[in-house]
This record gives structure tokens, sequence and C-alpha cells, in this order.
């Protein structure tokens, strides 16, 4: 099952956030629509985990191939719905395509435990075991930056431990997820295992205070983390949380500073057209190499095309929405009041904003310490390297940090500091890799995403003793 296709109002209208184009429809579910596709998904649930290992692993793979005959046109629909590149939504349906992959070879790796019951005083006899089962139901919900690949991380974590599955798309760029569950539901899975809920917050809160969902993975700010796990928390479910980010990128005076600003342009102001909550937000470079960083960011920046994301050419494409745009225009306005110098764009046409670089930046402005949304590079000064992590971690945020030096030393010295999830060394703070742990501290959300650790997070242990197994 994909979409449920019965009468619903208001429905929901897809649009390209450049052009203002109608794309489609998708149908507002209300609380009892999503009820019912939990009640559902409950029976999905028992045929899925009743599915032995190898023919989870395979659903999987073949769910990987039929993406992948699609790819291009996934990749077309992603890029004219949501605003990013088109050769960026190229390279995010080619990760969902990993990622399926990679969750089909979990699921045959999902393993449990001899534990040595002799190290207990008169149980030497017996036989303690552990296998890991499906958690039941697992609600995920997908936010609007990289819905197709962070859609893979939750819904084929979930199949891969023999889970339903109930996804909640982006309400503004769903049509490439109704797209892909088509193809879930041709490569053979189970009736009802794999659903998808349109709408809005609604839709969330509903998923969130169900009975019957047993763990909700969500990706988004913050604020709609907390709501979530308030709410998850009525019925214990398990609340998984990958939340927002301010991550601070740190340029020591021994660094390459073309290398830095390079890092800058493509992991803020290109990539993603600046929504990505693992995006360099804030940047800290040293007195001794300042002018000369901002010179080499200045010059590169210049050279990035802004326009309509289905172009080839395009690096920087429409936000998501005109009013993110607005809210990014506000926040660069606050910047400058605050005493920022703005010395390249800031300008703002619908919902494209030109990329943005600010320097002499206040650390102490509210603006900086927020998650600016979109493709602004704000500049601000240190002296000394323990200055900048300080300065770093006085953050509520701690996903993902970078650090550009050419001593090894001060580089893990300094990573060790830093209170974040994962620090890149001489890199842009916006790299996720499927294979790693992804995720962040403090209001980050603690959570780590991964195809080595969602698994096991969408299972539980039992313990199975055989007594006088050794007689």
């Amino acid at each position: 099952m994909t979409v449920d296709t019965a009468p619903a109002a208001p429905a929901i209208t897809v649009h390209n956030p450049g052009t203002g184009e109608r794309l489609g429809e998708v149908p507002a579910f209300d609380p009892a629509r999503v009820a019912a596709a939990v009640a559902d998904a409950a029976r999905g649930q028992l045929a899925m985990s009743a599915l032995p290992a190898h023919e989870r692993a395979a659903l999987l793979s073949r769910i990987a191939s039929l993406v992948e005959a699609e790819q291009e046109e996934l990749a077309r629909l992603l890029a004219a719905e949501n605003g990013k590149p088109l050769t960026q939504t190229r390279g995010e349906v080619a990760a969902a395509i990993r990622i399926f992959r990679g969750y089909a070879g979990e699921a045959t790796r999902i393993f449990g435990r001899q534990i040595p019951l002799d190290a207990v005083p008169g149980l030497e006899r017996h036989l303690a075991v552990t296998v890991r089962e499906p958690l039941g139901v697992v609600a995920a919900l997908v936010p609007f930056n990289y819905p197709v690949e962070l859609y893979a991380h939750k819904a084929a974590a979930a199949l891969a431990a023999g889970n339903a599955v109930v996804v909640q798309p982006p309400a503004r760029c769903p049509l490439a997820l109704v797209r892909v569950a088509e193809l879930v539901e041709r490569a053979g899975a189970p009736r009802h295992a794999h659903q998808l809920v349109t709408g809005g917050v609604e839709v969330s809160q509903a998923l969130a205070d169900s009975p019957g969902i047993a763990a909700i993975s969500l990706t988004g700010s913050t604020a709609a983390g907390r709501a979530v796990a308030e709410r998850g928390a009525r019925t214990l479910k398990k609340v998984l949380l990958e939340l927002g980010g301010n991550d601070a990128l740190i340029v020591c005076d021994d660094a390459d500073v073309d290398a830095a600003a390079r890092a800058v342009v493509l992991g803020r102001l290109a990539r993603g057209n600046g929504q990505i909550c693992c995006a360099v937000k804030r940047v800290y470079v040293q007195d001794g190499v300042y002018d000369a960083f901002v010179e080499s960011l200045l010059a590169q920046t210049a050279k990035l095309s802004v326009g309509d994301q289905l172009l080839e050419a395009t690096d920087v494409g429409p936000l998501i929405a005109e009013p993110a745009a607005r809210r990014v225009e506000a926040a660069v306005g606050q910047l400058v009041a605050d005493g920022a110098r703005l010395v390249a764009g800031g300008g703002r046409r619908g919902a494209f904003v030109d990329p943005t670089v600010l320097v002499d930046v206040p650390v102490r402005s509210p603006a900086f310490a927020e998650e600016i949304f979109g493709p602004v590079a704000p500049v601000a000064r240190f002296t000394d390297p323990l200055d900048a992590v300080r300065m770093a971690n006085e953050s509520p945020y701690g996903l993902q940090a970078a650090v550009f030096t050419r001593d090894i030393s001060r580089a893990l010295d300094l990573s060790r500091r830093l209170d974040v999830g994962g620090v890149i060394i001489n890199g842009s703070t916006a790299l996720r890799a499927e294979n790693l742990p992804f995720g962040g501290t403090k209001e980050t959300g603690g959570y780590r995403e991964g195809l080595h650790e969602t698994v096991l997070d969408l299972t539980r242990q039992k313990t199975i003793v055989v007594m006088e197994a050794f007689g």
C-alpha cells in the first residue's frame, strides 16, 4: 500500500518553489485516517516480521534496483518540488539506492549474543543467549531538505529489522516519495508494511500520540523534536531524534585558506541551498589568515550561479518556499544591525536568496547563535584556537564541526574538545556517509543514525536461558 486514495479535504498542492508551477496534489490525512493506517500497519508488521532475513534483504535489493531504474526521473521530480539543483538531487537519489542496498546487507547481520553464565556462581551449567526481534510499527517523519535520502535511512532500516513503517513525507515536497512508495509496493512489500500518510503537523502529532507506534524517528527542528518527544513519552514509545545544528568551521592560522573557503562555499552556500542541518553555519577564522580567507571566500562565492534548479549549470536554487527565504533575509538583516558587514549577496527574490557573506560578525549576536537555514556564511575572528572551541561549544546545538589546520596534533586536540557528534578535519561539516554514525549532542537530539546503528535501534533484545544446558 502506498498513499490512501480515499477523498481527503483539504488536499495539499505541491508547487515548484522557484516558478510557482503546480506539480501535483496529495491527500491531507486527518487523525482518523492516520489511526486507520497505523491499525493496518500492525497487520503489515506481522507479515513483515514473518519474513526470514534473506527475504527481507531481497526485498530491499529489489527496491534499490527499481529506484535505480528511475533515478533520473526521480532526481528531476525531487529538484522540481524541493528546489535543490538537479546535480545535487541526482546525488541524493544515488545515496538512497546505496542505503537500501546497505540495509539489505544489514538485514542478514542482526546478531544476538551468547552470555557466559559461569560468571555467576551457581549458574555454571546454564546457557543464556539473546535474540533481536522487531520493535513493531515504526513512524518515520521525513524533512524537506533531503527527503529521499533520509527516508531511505528510516524506512529501509525499519523494513530490514522486520518492522512495518508508516512514513510522513514533507508536506511541501512529497511527490518523489509518493513515487518511491509505489516502487516499494511493486517490489513486493507485504500489504500495509509500508505506508505513506501525507499532511502537516496534525499528522506528526497523531503519529506521536498513537499507542500503536512502537518507535518514532524524526529528522527536523529542535522545536519539532521536543514536541514529538513529549507526545511520545505518554505512550513510552522509543523516540529517535536528529535535530538542528549550528555547525562551526574553525580556520587556524596554518590552514590552507583556499581549501577552507571552498569548504564553506560547497558545504554552506551551494549544497542544499544552505538548507542542511550539518552545513557550515558559523565560520571562525584566526587573525593571521582572516583577510586571506575572506578574499578567497568572496572570489569563490562570486562564481556561483543562482537560478532554475533544473538547469545543469545552476549551483544554488530556490529555498523550499518564500517564507523560508524571508526568514533568512531577516536573519541577515539582524546580523547587519548587530554590527556585521555584508560583503556579498544578501538579496532575495521570491524564494531565491543570493549566496551571502558577512564579515566581522559579533559573536554575541543572537542571530549568530541561531541556525540560519539558507546560503549564508557569517565569518568571525579569533586569536586563540581554544577561544574558537569555547565559542563553538556555547551553541545549544552539537551536530558537527570542522577544523582546518596542517598540525594533526592540534586538529585532534581541538576535535576532542568540541562538544559535537562529529568533527571533520580539513573538510566541510556538510559530510554524511551512510556507514558512519550521524547525529549530535545537546539540542541536536543525542541520537546516531547510520547503517550499523539504526537497525539495532529498531529491534529489541530478548534473553533466553536454557537451564542445565551443560549438565
